[in-house]
């Protein structure tokens, strides 16, 4: 299954330790990287696209574990942590799922929901949502 994820540029470090807890490992913390899509109201998004199995819903929609990975080189008091937990779970709180269901209406970016959107092709599902890339500024010279 193919998921695009359009996450508002001011919840990406949330965003990243909830990819971390749902993912693989630290490198997972650089899921949502530059803001470099926009939508017709000037609103920025970073969007990552991925194949994910279906397990991700229920994991994703569940209360948040955190990862055994993350807990090999802390003490008991928790020091070592490299994801924050509150941040995972402001982010989560976030999440809105599309493509799940039958005759849903389009979805539609907002900077207060992280979209993930199943859909084959990630560019066209971006389109629909409404957000469109960034044009590079060139410099003056």
């Amino acid at each position: 299954m193919r998921l695009t994820i359009i996450c508002p540029e001011a919840h990406r470090e949330d965003a990243n330790q909830l990819a971390m807890v749902l993912g693989y490992g630290p490198a997972d913390a650089a899921t949502y990287g530059e803001a470099s899509w926009q939508d017709t109201e000037g609103n920025r998004y970073a969007a990552a696209s991925l194949d994910v199995a279906p397990v991700l819903v229920s994991d994703a929609t569940s209360t948040l574990e955190r990862p055994v990975w993350d807990t090999e080189n802390s003490d008991e008091d928790g020091v070592g942590y490299q994801i924050n937990m509150a941040g995972a779970e402001r982010a989560q709180a976030l999440v809105s799922i599309w493509g799940l269901g039958e005759d849903e209406p389009d979805p539609v970016a907002d900077p207060n929901t992280i979209l993930a959107m199943f859909h084959d092709e990630p560019l066209a599902i971006l389109a629909r949502a409404g957000v469109a890339r960034v044009a590079e500024e060139r410099a003056m010279t």
